[in-house]
């Protein structure tokens, strides 16, 4: 995620922000121009000033409908003729919105509020890396839908986070803090995050919509396996038996060798990790030089726009030595590693089959 600027008083502003700290104005993001911008009030619409004394520029714009609930920031635009005083429409990121849980309830409201959060710098990035996501109502067969889903004590009913067709679950209780720690410990999991649960899930939705029915299927099944194989019984399997011994050479995580669909959202889920993070270095102006080595010196210069590399070795050879100063960092803070992760050939060869499809190159029948 880059870092913004408030174009009235040259602030920086965050992707979160909803005001302006220095000058007070409200800030809102918008996705057409890929900008935060500082607005002022115009009736019912907003305005965008320009710099200190410049008058604005005229568009109008109105803050996403889930604005008025702390849970967007996103604004659309007001064409020509609408009415200005008409209930504000969804943004494109909360279009794909099909149920969210009951707001009456203070508790679950601030849990997807943190939902919402881990699902705008989702769609920020599947935006900026240029991939289709239609929302309901635009005419695809299989548009991307968002179910959050509260568990039902009442009648004994769970929620599973996952993915069907094109729709992605997430279970609130996944925005607990307490709660995922202890999931993450029961499960033996080394990461477990709301972002890493929308990555990783919308990777199957983009396995359906890249590789699925494309040129594609057959490196596909050369890299990860055969997705024909049962997942019902590759499921009980792992949970039964656990990953398989030297799993680490082969795999980025132990839940990616259940099943080659697994292998695929686990990768996908660390494809977008990298660019996102990689833009965030890249925005702080970060150098790292964490070894040296026969070669000479392991330094990388984050001085390039991550969703627009052609080869995928240039953002492998940023990002290893990012992590390694990342979790050097962690541990001075007497925390965990943030990146508990090594990326071995396999796991690289993988990142760059998902890297060229991303970028067309690859899976166009």
């Amino acid at each position: 995620m880059k870092l913004f600027q408030c174009q009235c008083c040259a602030q920086a502003l965050h992707f979160e922000n909803t005001s302006c700290l220095r000058c007070g104005r409200s800030v809102g993001y918008l996705a057409q121009a890929d900008r935060m911008a500082a607005v002022e009030a115009d009736g019912a619409c907003w305005l965008v000033p320009g710099p200190e004394g410049a008058a604005p520029d005229g568009a109008r714009w109105r803050f996403c409908r889930n604005w008025e609930l702390s849970a967007c920031n996103w604004m659309v635009p007001v064409a020509d003729g609408d009415d200005p005083d008409a209930a504000a429409a969804f943004c494109p990121a909360c279009r794909h919105n099909r149920t969210v849980p009951d707001l009456t309830d203070p508790v679950r409201h601030a849990q997807w509020q943190k939902i919402e959060a881990a699902k705008r710098r989702l769609v920020y990035t599947i935006h900026r890396l240029g991939l289709p996501h239609p929302a309901p109502g635009d005419g695809h067969p299989e548009p991307l839908v968002f179910d959050f889903l509260a568990d039902d004590p009442d009648a004994g009913e769970r929620v599973t986070t996952g993915h069907d067709s094109g729709v992605v679950t997430i279970a609130l209780k996944e925005a607990d803090d307490a709660a995922r720690e202890k999931t993450r410990l029961e499960m033996g999991e080394a990461y477990r995050t709301l972002l890493g649960h929308f990555r990783h899930e919308v990777g199957h939705y983009y396995w359906d919509l890249l590789a699925r029915d494309t040129d594609a299927l057959a490196p596909f099944r050369t890299l990860f396996g055969d997705e024909r194989q049962d997942y019902g019984q590759a499921l009980d399997r792992h949970y039964r038996e656990g990953p398989p011994p030297g799993w680490q050479d082969s795999y980025v995580s132990a839940y990616a060798t259940m099943h080659p669909w697994e292998d695929w959202a686990e990768t996908w889920a660390h494809y977008l990790h990298m660019v996102d993070t990689l833009e965030s270095a890249g925005a702080l102006g970060m150098r790292v030089e964490p070894a040296v080595d026969e070669e000479g010196e392991l330094s990388a210069a984050v001085d390039f726009d991550p969703y627009r590399v052609r080869r995928a070795e240039r953002l492998l050879s940023a990002w290893v030595p990012l992590t390694v100063a990342l979790n050097t960092l962690n541990r001075s803070m007497g925390m965990a590693d943030l990146y508990p992760f090594a990326l071995t050939d396999p796991v690289q060869r993988k990142l760059g089959f998902i890297h060229d499809l991303v970028r067309g190159a690859i899976g166009k029948g």
